[in-house]
């Protein structure tokens, strides 16, 4: 329901400020006089709304074309992994975590092993092949869904730990820091670890009180306390060595893993002695069928996004919060970075060119560049990920999942300020 009100008020909201800019051009010689200036663009503002729709419309087919090929690459691959028996193996292993988390998954199913991978793919930035494994969670995760076409407890669950983008090694945002000639590409790995760590236990918190999940659990508490101690044993270690080592590690270890873990699928779908090429043949074939049920989807939310973006209205939140800031006795820099963030949960591609857009303004070594760098890296598209998983399996019903990922994208974005002030200020 929420996700129908935000497009909504998306498009309502890009309605009303173009016509409050159109009038304002007509008026403005009067306007002027209050310190409110109108020039030429504001007069062509429903021409560039227009122009967002069209591009975002046809946008949205080229993400999805770009996301059938992936799909098809790694729904074979997926196929011969559960086949191999690598997904049941995974299942088992993760499963007496997992049962708390998700209580109404039966024992030992698939949807586990298929979770697991979505995970450990997004924590290592891998998102080509992040998005093709969370799609096979979600169908089946599917089919233990009592109430088809209404998101479930587990599917609100996975899409929101999902959302709230546990990232270990932020590979693409210090490739487009190095791009921007920081001088230190590698410095915002820490903050955007922190920073997604308290993203994701946000979100949980959020879906586990909404769904009466007791995260008290010893188990629970046991492997929180763990994966903390792990994330910040590797900050202690990471932060000991060379900005050039850590760029390295992180580029290096994460595309080691993702081709050892082809070749291992491989290699146990060979032991069992099945057919592998046909086995992905078969597996890849889905790819397609799943890339045309996203369309529609992603048209609605990209569209809405982009006309919203065009029309200006995101710069009014940014105008409101940075005179509260001020009127607090706050320090306001943070609000040049805060296009990324507000971007970040609507547009992928939005956020990383607002990204390279506050790096080009402030320059990618100003506390602006730094933290707007950490946005990009600490919260995830919330509502293309919606459109996308939910789509892939037709839910339309979404319930408060919206709600909990928006939290979590919430709870980064603090975070994110504070631990920028903390790092990056003297």
């Amino acid at each position: 329901m929420l996700l129908n009100y935000i497009f909504i008020g998306f498009i309502v909201i890009a309605f009303i400020v173009g016509i409050i800019r159109t009038l304002g051009y007509f008026f403005r010689e009067r306007l002027a006089e209050y310190g409110l200036y109108f020039a030429q663009e504001d007069l062509l503002i429903f021409k560039t709304m227009a122009e967002a729709s069209f591009d975002n419309a046809q946008s949205s087919i080229t993400i999805v074309l770009h996301l059938i090929g992936v799909m098809t690459l790694w729904l074979g691959i997926l196929r011969v992994a559960e086949k191999a028996g690598v997904v049941d193996c995974l299942a088992k292993f993760i499963q007496p975590f997992f049962s708390k988390l998700f209580p109404d998954l039966p024992k030992g199913h698939k949807a586990y092993g298929s979770m697991i991978m979505n995970f450990s793919a997004n924590m290592l930035g891998l998102d080509n092949a992040a998005t093709p494994m969370g799609i096979k969670a979600m169908k089946d995760l599917e089919e233990e869904n009592p109430k088809k076409g209404t998101a479930s407890r587990s599917q609100i669950m996975f899409l929101v730990l999902n959302t709230s983008g546990l990232t270990l090694i932020p590979v693409s945002v210090m490739a487009l820091r190095a791009g921007a000639q920081a001088s230190a590409p590698s410095e915002v790995f820490l903050p955007i670890l922190l920073a997604t760590y308290f993203a994701t236990v946000g979100g949980l918190i959020f879906v586990g009180i909404k769904q009466k999940i007791n995260l008290l659990n010893p188990m629970v508490l046991s492997i929180l306390g763990g994966l903390t101690a792990f994330i910040f044993g590797l900050i202690l270690w990471l932060n000991q060595q060379p900005d050039s080592f850590t760029e390295h590690f992180s580029s290096v270890v994460g595309n080691f893993i993702l081709m050892a873990v082809i070749a291992l699928f491989f290699y146990l779908g060979w032991r069992r002695k099945i057919n592998v090429y046909n086995t992905f043949v078969d597996g890849a074939k889905e790819g397609f069928q799943i890339g045309v049920k996203i369309i529609p989807y992603l048209v609605a939310i990209l569209v809405a996004a982009g006309i919203f973006r065009a029309s200006g209205a995101l710069d009014i939140p940014l105008k409101g919060i940075e005179y509260a800031a001020a009127a607090m006795g706050l320090n306001t820099d943070f609000v040049g970075a805060l296009p990324t963030a507000f971007m970040k949960p609507l547009s992928g591609s939005g956020a990383r060119g607002m990204m390279l857009e506050t790096m080009s303004n402030y320059g990618p070594d100003s506390f602006q560049g730094f933290l707007s760098s950490v946005f990009q890296g600490s919260t995830e598209t919330t509502f293309y990920t919606i459109a996308v998983y939910y789509g892939a399996v037709n839910i339309k019903n979404t319930r408060y999942t919206a709600t909990a990922g928006l939290f979590a994208d919430f709870t980064g974005i603090i975070a994110a300020i504070f631990i920028a002030y903390i790092f990056f200020t003297g």
